[in-house]
């Protein structure tokens, strides 16, 4: 019996594009890794920087670079191209450029047979996400974008160091846009078991002054300020995107706050953004339903309504 070969080709040879690779190269996620960019000369010196180094790995990975012919036996498909914010900029400001590559990279990779899954990297991530669902006319458990994942660790990162524990203890997620709308459903944030509520009333004097807005506000910062120091950022969304990758290529059924299709969850209908769904073999396999206070709720929708305002552009 001939054992399948798992293959993920990145579009995208770019920053994001190539750390994304380098995560799965030295995870060892995959088997096969191609690499497809516009500028072929780009991916091709990308595959062979990343070849060099399999010898030091704990196994072989094949790594090529090539077009869109590739994708058609790809068990899931990434899309890292497009354009970065600038400063002073929104995620939302880029929506035109991105959608315009984006659709020049849906229809080739469908005529070459894909019937695999998409993961969306690109930007506004959850609008882009949406575009390529309806292009591609896969069933929308088949179109994934990495939507707030890459925010919750970052919250878990912040909340792990505030309360002084590993941020793999902390459950907690940010929910709706991947951008300044998102918000956090403090009445479900978790440490070690205690509600984080629970945790900031049993110590008074150690947590006093805690702001739960300014916490929200330096989880959404958070890329903007490694965007000031160093230009860009990849690989805090490369890791991420490697994790959902092998999410799926192993059926983990891990949940990862991921940019989906709400068809009545929440009480949204017709809009992508980012909730809790458990992540396996087929992509999205359930969306997690959190209970939310009114309060909560009230953001969420505020968010999904801010990117229901661009669903008109697609």
């Amino acid at each position: 019996m001939k054992q399948h070969i798992s293959k993920v080709a990145i579009i995208g040879a770019g920053l994001v594009g190539s750390s994304t690779a380098f995560s799965l190269l030295t995870q060892g996620l995959c088997d096969e890794i191609l690499l497809v960019d516009r500028d072929a000369e780009r991916a091709h010196g990308e595959m062979m920087d990343l070849r060099d180094g399999i010898d030091y790995l704990g196994r072989n990975i094949r790594v090529t670079a090539g077009g869109y012919a590739g994708c058609g036996d790809a068990d899931i498909v990434v899309i890292t191209a497009g354009p970065p914010p600038r400063e002073g900029q929104t995620r939302l400001d880029t929506l035109g450029l991105s959608k315009e590559i984006v659709r020049s990279i849906v229809g080739p990779v469908m005529d070459a047979g894909f019937s695999g899954i998409f993961l969306i990297v690109s930007n506004p991530v959850d609008l882009i996400a949406q575009d390529v669902w309806k292009l591609s006319g896969l069933p929308k458990s088949q179109v994934i974008g990495t939507g707030t994942a890459l925010d919750s660790a970052r919250l878990k990162a912040l909340l792990g160091g505030l309360v002084g524990v590993d941020p793999r203890s902390v459950h907690a997620f940010a929910l709706g846009e991947h951008g300044d709308s998102q918000m956090v459903p403090w009445s479900r944030v978790t440490v070690g078991g205690k509600t984080f509520a629970e945790v900031l009333r049993d110590n008074p004097g150690r947590f006093e002054g805690v702001d739960l807005d300014r916490l929200v506000h330096d989880t959404v910062q958070a890329g903007w300020e490694i965007l000031k120091r160093k230009g860009t950022t990849y690989y805090g969304i490369a890791t991420t995107a490697a994790g959902i990758i092998k999410c799926i290529l192993h059926d983990e059924n891990r949940i990862i706050p991921v940019s989906t299709l709400l068809e009545g969850e929440y009480g949204e209908s017709g809009v992508f953004c980012g909730v809790p769904a458990v992540i396996g073999h087929g992509g999205v396999q359930e969306i997690v339903r959190l209970p939310l206070t009114g309060a909560e709720e009230e953001k969420f929708h505020a968010s999904c309504e801010v990117l229901r305002g661009f669903v008109k552009n697609l």
